[in-house]
Formats: C-alpha cells, sequence, structure tokens
C-alpha cells in the first residue's frame, strides 16, 4: 500500500520532469530532419531516455540514492545498445531515401528525353511526309504531267522516302543499342580494319561534302575486343557526322593508339568547335547542335551519336568529346585485345 502511495506522488513529478527535455527533444528533432537521418534517428532515440532519467533524478529531489544510480546505469546501457542501431537504422534510411530521390529524378529525366525524342522525330517525320504528299498529289491531279518533271519528282520523292527510312532505322538502332538485354560479341578486332570498311561505306558521303577523310598509319593501330558490325556503326556515325560539319576543302582525320590496357580511336573534324555548354549534351538522343553545327535538311533525326554512344558502352568501352582546333575531337576508348572480356 506504501509502495501505491509513493508511486501516486512520484508520478506527477516525473511525469512534469520529463516532459520539458521531451518537448526540447521533439524541437530538435524537427530542426535535424532536413539536415542529418543519422542524428535524427539518433535524437529519436536519445529523446526518451533522456526524458526518463530526467523524471528520475527530479523524482529522487535531485539526491543521491541507490535507486538513481540503478536507474543511471540502466539508461547507460539501454543508451550503449539502442544508440548505435539507431545510426545504423538512419543511415539505412538515408541511403534509401536518397536512391528514391535519385530514382526519381532519373525516370524524370528520361521520361523528358522521351518527350523530347518523340516531339522532334515527329516534327522530322511531318516535312518529308507534307512533301511527299503534296508531289504525290500534283502528279495525280496532271499539274505535274511532263515526263521530265515527272521523273523529277519520282526521284524527289525517294529522297525523302530514303530519309524517313533512315530515321526509322535509327530509331531501331538505338532501342536495340539500349536495351538491357543487349549482349554483344567479344571479337579480335583489327582497328585498322574496322576504319577501312567505315571510311569505304562513308566516301560516297565525303565526295560530295568534297571533304577528305584521312587515316593515320592504320597498319600499326592495336587489336579490340569488340562487336565488328557494331563497330563499325560506330566510326561510321562519328564519321558521318564529322563529314556533315566539315567545311568543304578540309579534312577528317582518324587515329588510333593505346594507353595502358585500352586502344583509343579518334575522328578530328574541322566543325569549327562545339559550344562549350552543349558538349554534355552531344550524345543526347535527338541533340543536333546549334551555331557552327546548325542542322539542315540532309541531317537525320539527330541519333547517331547516341548510338555511338550506347553501342560503345555496351563493349565496355567509353566515348568522349572536346574542342581540339581546328574542331572537335571524338574519342573512343575500348579494351585491348589482351584484357579478358568482362560479362555485362
Amino acid at each position: 500500500m506504501n509502495v501505491l502511495v509513493e508511486l501516486a506522488k512520484a508520478a506527477p513529478i516525473a511525469l512534469f520532469s520529463a516532459l520539458p527535455v521531451a518537448l526540447v527533444g521533439g524541437l530538435v528533432v524537427h530542426r535535424m530532419r532536413r539536415r542529418s537521418m543519422t542524428a535524427t534517428m539518433t535524437a529519436l532515440v536519445l529523446v526518451p531516455l533522456f526524458a526518463a532519467l530526467f523524471g528520475v533524478v527530479a523524482t529522487s529531489g535531485f539526491m543521491y540514492t541507490p535507486q538513481l544510480v540503478g536507474t543511471v546505469a540502466v539508461v547507460v546501457v539501454v543508451a550503449a545498445v539502442t544508440v548505435p542501431a539507431g545510426m545504423l537504422l538512419g543511415r539505412s534510411v538515408a541511403r534509401e531515401t536518397l536512391w528514391q530521390r535519385e530514382a526519381r529524378e532519373a525516370e524524370r529525366q528520361a521520361e523528358g528525353a522521351r518527350r523530347e525524342l518523340v516531339a522532334g522525330i515527329g516534327h522530322d517525320l511531318r516535312s518529308p511526309l507534307a512533301g511527299i504528299r503534296g508531289m504525290t498529289d500534283a502528279l495525280l491531279d496532271g499539274v505535274v504531267h511532263r515526263p521530265g518533271e515527272v521523273t523529277e519528282y519520282l526521284q524527289r520523292i525517294r529522297q525523302e522516302t530514303v530519309r524517313m527510312a533512315g530515321m526509322v532505322e535509327d530509331l531501331f538502332q538505338l532501342s536495340r543499342a539500349t536495351s538491357a538485354a543487349l549482349r554483344l560479341p567479344a571479337e579480335r578486332l583489327a582497328l585498322g580494319e574496322i576504319a577501312s570498311d567505315a571510311v569505304a561505306a562513308e566516301a560516297a558521303a565525303s565526295a560530295a561534302a568534297g571533304v577528305t577523310v584521312a587515316a593515320e598509319d592504320p597498319s600499326c593501330w592495336p587489336t579490340v575486343l569488340g562487336s565488328d558490325a557494331d563497330l563499325v556503326r560506330v566510326l561510321r556515325n562519328l564519321l558521318s557526322n564529322a563529314i556533315r560539319h566539315t567545311p568543304a576543302g578540309e579534312t577528317v582525320s582518324i587515329s588510333a593508339g593505346t594507353r595502358g590496357t585500352e586502344a583509343w580511336l579518334a575522328v578530328q573534324d574541322a566543325c569549327g568547335g562545339i559550344p562549350e555548354a552543349d558538349l554534355d549534351r552531344v550524345f543526347d538522343p535527338g541533340y543536333r547542335g546549334t551555331d557552327a553545327r546548325t542542322p539542315d535538311e540532309s541531317s537525320g533525326a539527330g541519333l547517331g551519336l547516341a548510338i555511338a554512344k550506347a553501342l560503345v558502352e555496351a563493349q565496355q568501352g567509353t566515348i568522349t568529346v572536346r574542342n581540339e582546333p581546328p574542331g572537335c575531337r571524338f574519342e573512343v576508348t575500348l579494351p585491348t585485345a589482351d584484357v579478358p572480356a568482362r560479362v555485362p
């Protein structure tokens, strides 16, 4: 009975003594929640312990008693266990929160890029489709009936059709290159032979543009691990981009070499350079540049560099770009044939 009476007397004292500590602790937690999740979780653990300790001390009349010593010992032991647990939990929650935030941001950026790509492709397709429709209407209505004019219209229709087919092919290649299920073969390939095939494939385009494509001593170039067809496509995309933006009479040069356990292949053009603000966007799908690299009617959907980047990364390589007079330099790095292939 005496114990119950003592508890009844001590309870209000403990409550009113612990309440201010709990309120201050709650304010501290509220202010810290935006700064550090680990500190917040640690504070959540310590606040009730300090509140309980202060209540016990107040109940004892701030005097030394055996019960006080026992209570302090219990609080210390509990704190030694719960504080590390709170810190670990806080770090875990912080990592999870950060991962979710980054995932949402990445998804938002990806969605924005998809919307921009679809809008750009739709705009690019609308122009040739309108031209084809206008020319076919002219042919069907008899507005154009002279043999020479008919032939010219049919040639223009074919050109626009080939252009649209190229855009569709680029979309297919970008979808394939960015697929998580893509697995490319790792074969021993001589970069000199890759360059020879790519230069031959772009010979007509370079001749039409009046641009010379020169390879620096390809017989001494290193051997790499990669996919033949896909590396040829990467180099063709880089050469096509370089030829398109290099003035007539200038030269696009190709060079290669080794750097440690990696081989590099570089394409140097004479485009005049890329604005520094746009360098980070060069490999974005749909990017076609401004100023010195203004798109024209001969440009495609702006997917060539994005496809090149995806195909290079699928072969455990990297691709970079930097301004280097008289234009810019695209450089691909790949594992040499002496380095075992890694499973993606």
